[in-house]
């Protein structure tokens, strides 16, 4: 029956071509609906998955070097384990001759039940972002949180965007034109391949495991030095003349330092960002003491008063939890360091930047392909065609999710409002921003792989609409930013499902089951943590050597302190001495066109075409927490893999560049867990020449005359 099915998809295969040529040259026209999905296999291997990634995501996320084990782990471990169960697990059928009858082993290990393990890790992958709530409330501001609302905010937060993905999937999933370019690396097929065993895609192929994980104790044990000429910025974020770029976990500090970058991202467009942020903008701003900077670290996320002493946020906060505008007043406003000001005013330049780039350079296509999408004619592709034998997902499932889940918000906010501070119409407005920019948003990733994120817009509105009510702007914030991500994972899941050909129901209840079972681990890991480990996250209180430190959670929670204690108005509006800032906003919008406008001016030059302003200018996105070792590491390593082997060794790197990704994932994963479980838990450190952060002291004092900070050198 296969082999029929096989036979159609080729004979269309010949006849009809995607309308985007990327995936005509990539995804696979084939499908073999008896493959069976849904399985014991499938159920065992992705609920551990997702419990697996949870846990340990959620657990080594307050560690001074967060690790963040991605679904690459998951997706090349279950390779033999899947197959290990086909050979090993019975093949008795359970409740024969009735509508409940299953088999524990159905035959061999197959592509669509990995599909659906991936699915499952993704959800334990992606982080809840709702987790920085809790410990913000929890470990700064030093509050009581209990656990049930902390669980209804996590679990609310991660739900909502099912209902604007659900809504919004006809538009963002079904269309050819909606072609989604990053699940092409997970969906990659050789035309001649006969078996699943014989793909080249992550998703398929077995990969070459024992020379990833054995390199990775040896990776883990090695550094190198790189000597840089003129200055650059050491591993603690200092001004020094050399960069050790250690090898710990080679993935999670080497090759991918909680930045999210991998072999597939454009180095040199952000390797000209990091350059000109690190060693032009900040140094000159630093140099001509813009904003009273050598009053300041040069690097820091923490905040300050003006005198360059670190600022207790807890003695501005009154009993009611909101500012106590009198000690605020006597205190003295809040200052950032140099390089914190600058990543927001870069990041207020990224949002528009995207926005203009995209209008600019791909404006006539993207409404080119939105027509053909949204066209009451429009011809659909060999993919949808072939997905027309399955069984759709029901709208009002979506719609039916969407409603107990806002409802269940309203509850929560008003029932918890003491603690949540969310009024109900902040909940309404959040979710309008959501719904209103999601199908947007999700045209402009669904085509150009760039979604312009909402963070720093639902920060503003809510600071400046109802000010000085920290954990309702943390809340809107995520209801009204992380949404709409939430949305655009599903709708993405959604694609690779469509691409591999994998029922809808069963997609929808891998998302579902996966998201569900993710939000209780993560809340109940970071709940455990939070009462077992002393003085979490509080610098203040931990030994000097404490792994627990908790850098994303730092920076979240000065955020709130900025945007919705004290406030925009008085940060960088017209009470703030900050408002200068906010031009990014129109240098974001000018930099792609001008970038445009040389195009025009000299199209035989096509590299003025390569110029993407919104991967440079967001190219330090993550910085803070992320230091320049992480991004120096990187890019060493993208320089080595992208240009190097991509040039000498094309054919290598076709085959293996994903392959080797994937394979440092799992080893990073896999060295990380087994030298926490066998050395870091039973206080045995690793401590050698090798092994220590050079660092640059001076970089973490303030260099102004007068200006005396407890540990750094009188100027």
């Amino acid at each position: 029956m296969g082999e029929v099915y096989e036979m159609e998809a080729m004979e269309l295969d010949k006849i009809e071509e995607c309308p985007v040529k990327q995936v005509e040259m990539t995804v696979p026209k084939t499908d073999d609906p008896t493959l069976p999905a849904i399985t014991f296999r499938m159920w065992v291997l992705g609920l551990g998955s997702c419990v697996v990634l949870s846990f340990v995501n959620q657990f080594f996320w307050y560690r001074k070097m967060p690790l963040m084990i991605t679904s690459v782990s998951a997706m090349i471990s279950v390779v033999p384990l899947g197959h290990l169960m086909a050979k090993t697990l019975p093949h008795r059928v359970f409740f024969e001759n009735t509508g409940w009858e299953f088999t524990m082993n159905p035959g061999p290990f197959n592509m669509k039940e990995h599909v659906l393990i991936t699915i499952f890790a993704n959800s334990g992958a992606g982080t809840v972002y709702a987790t920085h709530i809790l410990s913000a409330v929890k470990l700064y501001y030093k509050r009581k949180l209990t656990f049930i609302p902390a669980l209804l905010v996590m679990l609310t937060t991660q739900v909502l965007g099912f209902g604007w993905a659900g809504i919004f999937r006809k538009y963002l999933v079904e269309p050819g034109e909606m072609w989604w370019p990053s699940n092409l690396g997970f969906a990659r097929e050789r035309k001649s391949a006969k078996r699943w065993n014989d793909t080249e895609s992550i998703l398929s192929a077995r990969l070459d495991l024992q020379l990833c994980l054995l390199c990775s104790p040896w990776l883990s044990l090695q550094y190198i030095d790189i000597i840089l000429l003129g200055l650059l910025v050491g591993s603690q974020g200092g001004f020094g003349p050399t960069t050790r770029l250690r090898l710990e976990g080679p993935w999670s500090w080497f090759f991918r330092p909680r930045l999210g970058y991998n072999f597939l991202v454009p180095g040199e467009s952000i390797a000209i960002g990091f350059f000109l942020v690190m060693y032009v903008m900040t140094p000159l701003s630093y140099w001509f003491d813009v904003y009273k900077a050598k009053n300041f670290p040069i690097y820091s996320s923490q905040l300050f008063k003006y005198n360059g002493e670190k600022y207790d946020i807890l003695s501005i906060v009154n009993p009611m939890f909101h500012l106590d505008k009198e000690t605020y007043r006597r205190n003295g406003r809040v200052h950032l360091s140099t390089f914190f000001t600058m990543t927001y005013g870069i990041g207020f330049a990224t949002l528009t930047a995207t926005i203009f780039h995209v209008l600019l350079f791909d404006g006539r296509n993207l409404w080119q392909q939105t027509k053909s999408a949204f066209g009451g004619e429009k011809k659909m592709d060999i993919h949808t065609k072939l997905m027309k034998r399955y069984k759709l997902v029901p709208t009002w499932w979506f719609v039916a999710i969407l409603v107990l889940n806002l409802a269940l918000i309203l509850f929560t906010c008003e029932y918890y409002n003491e603690t949540l501070q969310l009024p109900w119409w902040g909940v309404l407005l959040a979710c309008a921003i959501a719904f209103f920019f999601t199908l947007p948003i999700g045209i402009i990733a669904a085509t150009t792989n760039q979604a312009p994120g909402l963070n720093v817009i639902t920060e503003y509105v809510i600071g400046y609409i109802y000010p000085e009510h920290p954990v309702a702007n943390m809340c809107f914030k995520v209801y009204g930013y992380i949404s709409v991500t939430q949305a655009l994972t599903f709708v993405l899941d959604f694609k690779l499902g469509h691409y591999m050909k994998i029922p809808p129901r069963s997609m929808f209840t891998a998302q579902v089951v996966g998201t569900l079972v993710a939000v209780f681990v993560y809340t109940i890991t970071a709940w455990w943590l939070m009462e077992e480990i002393p003085n979490l996250c509080d610098t203040s209180l931990l030994p000097p050597d404490s792994p627990w430190t908790c850098p994303m959670d730092n920076v979240f929670f000065d955020a709130s302190v900025i945007w919705g204690l004290v406030g925009p108005r008085r940060i960088f509006g017209t009470e703030g001495e900050y408002g200068n800032v906010n031009w990014f906003f129109l240098g974001g919008a000018l930099a792609p066109l001008l970038v445009w406008l040389a195009h025009k001016t000299f199209p035989d030059k096509e590299w003025i075409r390569l110029i993407h302003m919104p991967v440079l200018l967001g190219a330090t996105a993550m910085m803070p927490p992320a230091t320049a070792v992480n991004f120096t590491s990187w890019l060493f390593i993208a320089f080595l893999f992208g240009y190097v082997v991509y040039k000498y060794r094309p054919d290598w790197w076709k085959r293996y560049n994903y392959v080797l990704s994937g394979g440092l994932d799992a080893g990073t994963a896999f060295m990380t867990v087994l030298l926490f479980l066998t050395l870091q838990s039973k206080d045995i450190g690793l401590e050698w020449w090798g092994n220590n952060g050079e660092g640059c002291p001076l970089a973490a004092c303030p260099t102004a005359k007068g200006i005396i900070v407890d540990g750094c050198p009188i100027t």
